[in-house]
């Protein structure tokens, strides 16, 4: 596992609800994509993540969480940025191989409050359609390291 949320070398970090079903299928689907090894990943249940959130002034406690995936870029750096919602997804997709940057441009034509309307009726009925997990299921040995 990282050690530090603040040694990523320069990969985005992906926190996720780690009890939603949606959540964690999404995260499976990255890490078969991700052959780049651009991504690494952190439930927002962590104690690696909960101080994160804290700081960049979202909700940390599990029951409630930030209700959104976010992606950090350069965490602990001065140009440390999240992006939550349709933005998370968007750059999420500019780091995967092709066609992933191309839908991702495209999402991007679309503007945000529209998108973001779309992920938020998503996020909304995720627990009642993909269901939720009583806790945050383990990953996989082979993509451990790539977990906080």
């Amino acid at each position: 596992m990282v050690g530090s949320v603040y040694n990523l070398g320069g990969r985005l970090l992906v926190i996720f609800d780690g009890h939603c079903g949606l959540c964690n299928r999404s995260v499976q689907w990255l890490l078969r994509r991700d052959r780049r090894d651009r991504l690494r990943f952190a439930p927002s249940e962590s104690p690696q993540a909960a101080a994160l959130l804290t700081r960049l002034g979202f909700n940390a406690h599990p029951a409630s969480g930030p209700g959104t995936i976010l992606v950090v870029l350069h965490p602990g750096e001065p140009q440390e940025q999240a992006l939550c919602r349709s933005g998370a997804v968007v750059a999420l997709l500019r780091e995967l191989p092709r066609p992933w940057p191309a839908v991702g441009v495209a999402l991007r034509l679309i503007p945000r409050p529209l998108r973001d309307l779309g992920y938020r009726l998503i996020a909304r009925w995720r627990y009642r359609i993909w269901g939720r997990h009583e806790r945050c299921p383990l990953p996989a040995p082979e993509h451990r390291e790539r977990f906080l």
